[in-house]
């Protein structure tokens, strides 16, 4: 069942969101050669318990950590570890906060030092297709409008789309229906209604969007050894268009 959210909820999750937003700006700076994805995920915890709140993530089903941290070819759910990131990496940080109950959810791809035009080019284009999605996030569309929007701006540049990691309703629980596929045909699925709050998190990858899991059963890499990145935020939908709860200054 989709739960309808009011707007003093909205605002509620806006509240989480901008925390999430201002963990993110920080933690960029740390985001640089020699440094490892463990101090990353460290700082988050820290930061977000300082401001009141939780890693929402951290014991949901069992994952150990407040952030999913995945480098490369890893595609998502990467566990944070303590190999010094090189130049030239991109990492994807992606956690969800809990703030007096309510969820936001947002993951960013960053560069690493200096990454080749080649990677540039697939974070910018895995933004860009994020907010391709998000301007169909209206009320009266169909949710296959966000996928489609998302398909076929990436699949023009030459990127494949990961089909096995979707977006997702969100509220007070982390998955919440409606499932937001980041592919689809204009005018299906179900409508999109005022109230609705939906997370929107492409991944697109240089090579096939083929994936498999590695032996710690967390982490999804790409199966032919490709780049990967993902940009995610939490959106509202409003009568005045959809509001990015997760927004970065």
């Amino acid at each position: 069942m989709i739960k309808i959210k009011s707007q003093k909820q909205i605002e509620k999750m806006h509240e989480a969101g901008r925390l999430l937003a201002s963990c993110h700006r920080e933690l960029s700076k740390l985001v640089i050669p020699g440094t490892t994805t463990y101090k990353i995920d460290q700082f988050v915890e820290n930061y977000l318990t300082a401001h009141g709140a939780k890693a929402a993530q951290k014991g949901y089903m069992g994952y150990p950590f407040a952030t999913c941290a995945s480098v490369n070819d890893e595609v998502c759910h990467g566990l944070p570890n303590k190999n010094a990131l090189r130049d030239g990496d991109i990492v994807t940080i992606d956690f969800v906060v809990n703030l007096n109950g309510w969820l936001a959810d947002s993951a960013w791809s960053y560069e690493v030092g200096r990454v080749s035009k080649k990677s540039r080019a697939l974070l910018e284009t895995t933004k860009h297709a994020l907010y391709k999605g998000i301007e169909q996030a209206r009320v009266g569309n169909r949710i296959g409008d966000i996928g489609h929007a998302i398909q076929s701006y990436a699949e023009n540049k030459g990127y494949s789309i990961v089909r096995e990691f979707i977006g997702h309703g969100i509220g007070r629980s982390i998955h919440e229906e409606p499932q937001v596929h980041h592919v689809g045909e204009r005018n299906t699925g179900i409508t999109l209604k005022e109230g609705m709050v939906l997370t929107i998190e492409p991944i697109l990858n240089q090579g096939r969007p083929h994936v498999s899991l590695k032996q710690d059963g967390w982490t999804a890499v790409i199966y032919d050894g490709s780049l990967s990145a993902q940009y995610e935020h939490t959106v509202a939908i409003t009568k005045e268009g959809p509001i990015i709860l997760t927004e970065q200054a």
